[in-house]
């Protein structure tokens, strides 16, 4: 098994040459009026997410019909776009509640299950060269506040499904970090592994991760309550530690099409009952003097069917940790997402990615890219819009660098 390090991911936005239109809105839980995350909003291939206020932003080349919008437990919703009411679109989505009526008893192996479906992945996944674009962004903060935020835009190479992880390669091709410049505010640990963050954390082509027969055998599987996905009622299926293995595992949630059998979304939890091996898997390496505690790794990995094909949409990893120095009384709490987006796809005359253009897996992303001011500076691509904290945080950060 491969040790997740502490790892960032950098993704591509699509660059829009041409006249660009804007569909934005904000998307609400249609009962409590609560903002929903991480709700997949997509016209044809290009796609984003909505951020933790439920905003999101879409750019497009032309004006599409309607966008379709996803999220798990809730009804998949198409809203129809018209010229001058594209902006500003107000979107509730329906819980979907799952009755009596629309389950079926199945006696089925757990583990069997997750077999078939690890044997349907040249199938169900791209059997073509393919090159991803996305956005990404990773976030630290010390106690409840901001004190380091990276973006960037990436290039991802992906070869077929049915062949292995090793020529994938990313590469940066716009990138920006602010760093808190109060005493104080340093954060000790560096993210990990940056832009290779979909190689990495691509469960159903990286079988090294888990999706081997050596890993899967120091798991028990369960059958959890079914879920819909995009209106497709999927298997759920629960994986817990079941042996004690030199090296921390997971507790897993995978969602797997009822028909295809393909894994739509994968949630691991790193097994925090031995402190000691849950730092060896999160932790690279640390300042001299300081004593790291961790508290949370927690992943999700979403996968997207379009067109027949299923690819890796989304990712978003949560790290959980506490920090302190000898001779203080106290620790520091400190909170380290990474969350990446597929924003566009293609397959048609693509090239691999030249080793000495891309991003090593021993690379942190802040040490690869530059400060930045301009406001502008995404205006031309599709990004996870920042939540109303983060843009203010951005803000201080920004005002901060300036009078240093």
């Amino acid at each position: 098994m491969r040790r997740l390090l502490f790892i960032s991911f950098l993704l591509v936005s699509l660059v829009m040459r041409a006249q660009q239109v804007v569909v934005s809105g904000t998307v609400t839980d249609g009962q409590t009026g609560e903002p929903l995350r991480q709700v997949s909003v997509s016209a044809g291939k290009v796609s984003v997410v909505t951020n933790d206020d439920g905003v999101f932003t879409l750019k497009l080349g032309e004006m599409p019909k309607a966008v379709t919008l996803s999220h798990l437990g809730y009804k998949t919703r198409r809203v129809n776009v018209q010229e001058g009411q594209a902006q500003g679109l107000d979107i509730r989505l329906q819980p979907r509640l799952i009755q009596l009526r629309e389950i079926v008893v199945r006696n089925e192996n757990p583990r069997e299950l997750v077999n078939a479906a690890i044997r349907k992945i040249p199938e169900n996944y791209s059997k073509v060269p393919e090159l991803l674009q996305g956005f990404y962004r990773e976030t630290a903060m010390k106690r409840k506040h901001y004190i380091y935020v990276a973006e960037g835009v990436e290039d991802m190479y992906k070869t077929p499904y049915s062949r292995s992880v090793g020529r994938d390669k990313a590469a940066i091709v716009k990138g920006r970090r602010l760093l808190s410049q109060k005493d104080g505010d340093t954060l000790g640990v560096k993210v990990m592994g940056g832009p290779v963050q979909p190689v990495i954390l691509d469960v159903v082509k990286n079988r090294d991760f888990l999706f081997n027969a050596s890993e899967l055998d120091a798991y028990s599987f369960s059958m959890g309550a079914p879920e819909y996905i995009n209106d497709r009622e999927q298997y759920v299926v629960l994986m817990s530690p079941r042996l004690v293995m030199p090296y921390a595992l997971y507790n897993a949630k995978l969602y797997i099409d009822c028909e295809r059998l393909a894994f739509t979304r994968i949630e691991l939890d790193l097994d925090m009952s031995d402190r000691d091996k849950a730092t060896r898997t999160m932790l690279v390496r640390k300042p001299l003097g300081v004593r790291f505690r961790p508290r949370e790794l927690s992943c999700v990995v979403d996968y997207r069917y379009d067109d027949g094909v299923t690819r890796i949409s989304y990712l978003r990893n949560i790290f959980r940790f506490n920090c302190d120095w000898k001779k203080r009384l106290f620790s520091t709490s400190f909170t380290a997402t990474c969350e990446m987006v597929v924003t566009n796809s293609t397959s048609d005359n693509v090239m691999p990615i030249a080793s000495r253009s891309s991003f090593d897996s021993r690379d942190a992303y802040y040490d690869k890219v530059e400060y930045f001011l301009d406001p502008e500076y995404w205006r031309d691509y599709n990004i996870i819009e920042p939540s109303e904290s983060l843009d203010k945080a951005i803000q201080k950060l920004v005002s901060r660098y300036r009078r240093n």
